[in-house]
C-alpha cells in the first residue's frame, strides 16, 4: 500500500468517524427537542416518536453517504447541520409546526403549515405570511421570557375558522444547530371542536325547551285541579286527558333521547346479525294500520317474494321503517295514501322507499331535515306528537348500518324517503 493510499483510507476513517460523532450527537439533540415539546405540552408521546424516528432515518442517510473530503471540508462553518436538524423534527410533525429564530424569522416549516399559510417563507418575518397581532406578540413574549405562549384565536378569511397556537422556545447546542435559540410555533385547529361545542349547547337548549313546555302545561294544569276545578267533573276529565297527552310526549321525548345517546355510543360497532328485511317491513306497516285508519290513509306494500337479506340491528332497523312510515303517516295524510317499497338493487344495495302524497317539503328545507329538533312547521309538529328527533334516530342507524337517506319532496307533489342499505351477498 502506497503513502497515498495510506493518507486517504486514514483520510476516510477520520470523515466516517467524524461521521459517527455528529450522528450521535443530532440524536441526543433531537431526543432532547422532543422531551422538551412533551413536557411543554406541544407534543403526545406517539407524535414526539414518529418525529424522533424520521430524524433516526435522516442522520442514518446521511451517515450512509460517501461524500469525499474535498466536499465536507468545503462546508465548514455553514449551519447546514442546523438547517438539516430543524427541517428534519418539523417535517415529521402531523400538526403545522413553524420554526423561528429569536428575531421572527422563519427557518423551517413543515407541510401542514404551508398548507394552512401559503405565504410561509424561509428567511421572511412570520408577520410578512401570518399577520395576526395575537401570535407576533405570543413569540416576542417567549423570546423575552423563555416561557411557552398560548393565543386562541379566530380567523374569517378564507372560512370560518378557531385555532390555537403554541409558541414555546427551544435551546438546540451551538455544535449541533448552528443557532441556539429557536421558537416552536405550533397551529392546532379548534373548529371541529367549537362545532361540537355549539351543537352540544343548542342540543341541550333544545332538549330543554322541548321538555320545558310540557312541563309547563301539566303544572298548569295541576294547579287548576287543585283551585278552581277542584270540583269541575267535566273540566278534570277534559283537563286530564290532555295532562295524559302531555306526559306521553314528554316519555317520548325522553325515549328518543336515550335512544339517540345509545345510538351514537355505538356507532363505530357494525352490526353483524344476518336479517330479512322482507318481515321488518311487513311487521311495521301491520303495527301502524290503526294509525292509518284513523287517519284515513290507504298504505300499500310491496315486498318481493324472495328475502332481502342485510347485516343489521333488528330493533335499530325497525325503528327507522317505522319512524319513517309513521312520518308519511302524520303529515302526508291529506294525500290519502302512502306507498312501501322495498326491492334489491344491482348495485349490491337493499332498497326500502317510503311515498306520501300530501303537501310536500320545500327545497331549502330538504338538506336540515335530520338535524335535532328542525321543523318544517313546528305548530304542525307538536300538534301531530313530533319530537323533532325522529329523522335524526334515522340518520344515525343507518350510519351505524353503513346505510344512506335520501329525501325528494317539493310543494305539492309529496315526499319520498328512500333507505339504501348494503346487501349481504354470498362470497
Amino acid at each position: 500500500m502506497t503513502i497515498d493510499d495510506q493518507q486517504r483510507a486514514k483520510d476516510g476513517l477520520t470523515i466516517w468517524l467524524d461521521r459517527i460523532v455528529r450522528a450521535r450527537l443530532v440524536l441526543v439533540a433531537a431526543a432532547l427537542v422532543f422531551v422538551a415539546l412533551i413536557v411543554m405540552g406541544v407534543l403526545s408521546y406517539p407524535q414526539a416518536a414518529i418525529g424522533f424516528i424520521i430524524v433516526a432515518a435522516a442522520a442514518l442517510i446521511d451517515f450512509t453517504q460517501a461524500d469525499d473530503v474535498g466536499a465536507a471540508s468545503s462546508h465548514e462553518g455553514k449551519p447546514l447541520a442546523a438547517d438539516w436538524l430543524v427541517e428534519a423534527v418539523v417535517s415529521g410533525l402531523p400538526d403545522a409546526v413553524v420554526a423561528l429564530d429569536r428575531s421572527g424569522i422563519v427557518v423551517a416549516s413543515n407541510a401542514a403549515a404551508r398548507e394552512r399559510t401559503p405565504a410561509l417563507t424561509r428567511g421572511a418575518p412570520l408577520s410578512f405570511a401570518l399577520r395576526n397581532a395575537d401570535i407576533i406578540e405570543a413569540v416576542r413574549a417567549a423570546v423575552a421570557s423563555g416561557d411557552a405562549q398560548r393565543v386562541e384565536f379566530y380567523e374569517r378569511v378564507p372560512a370560518d375558522r378557531w385555532s390555537e397556537a403554541f409558541v414555546a422556545p427551544v435551546a438546540l447546542p451551538e455544535t449541533i444547530a448552528g443557532r441556539r435559540d429557536l421558537v416552536i410555533l405550533t397551529l392546532h385547529d379548534l373548529t371541529p371542536l367549537k362545532r361540537v361545542e355549539e351543537m352540544r349547547a343548542d342540543f341541550v337548549a333544545n332538549a330543554s325547551h322541548e321538555l320545558r313546555t310540557p312541563l309547563a302545561s301539566l303544572s298548569g294544569f295541576i294547579e287548576t285541579l287543585q283551585g278552581p276545578a277542584r270540583d269541575d267533573k267535566q273540566a278534570r276529565e277534559r283537563f286530564l286527558d290532555i295532562m295524559k297527552a302531555q306526559a306521553t310526549r314528554m316519555a317520548r321525548l325522553i325515549e328518543d333521547l336515550l335512544s339517540l345517546s345509545r345510538i351514537e355510543l355505538k356507532a363505530h360497532v357494525r352490526p353483524e346479525q344476518q336479517l330479512d328485511l322482507v318481515p321488518i317491513v311487513r311487521q311495521v306497516a301491520d303495527g301502524l294500520q290503526t294509525l292509518a285508519r284513523d287517519r284515513g290513509v290507504e298504505v300499500k306494500v310491496d315486498t318481493p317474494a324472495e328475502p332481502v337479506v342485510v347485516r343489521g340491528d333488528r330493533d335499530e332497523l325497525i325503528r327507522v321503517v317505522e319512524n319513517l312510515v309513521e312520518n308519511a303517516l302524520k303529515y302526508g295524510a291529506s294525500g290519502r295514501r302512502v306507498d312501501i317499497s322495498l326491492r334489491p338493487d344491482t348495485d349490491g344495495e337493499a332498497i326500502v322507499a317510503v311515498r306520501d302524497y300530501g303537501p310536500g317539503i320545500a327545497r331549502e328545507h330538504l338538506p336540515r331535515l335530520t338535524e335535532r329538533f328542525y321543523r318544517v312547521d313546528v305548530v304542525e309538529s307538536r300538534a301531530q306528537g313530533g319530537t323533532g328527533l325522529g329523522l335524526a334516530l334515522v340518520k344515525h342507524i343507518l350510519q351505524r348500518h353503513r346505510g344512506r337517506l335520501a329525501i325528494e319532496s317539493a310543494p305539492g307533489k309529496g315526499a319520498t324517503f328512500t333507505v339504501r342499505l348494503p346487501l349481504d351477498l354470498p362470497a
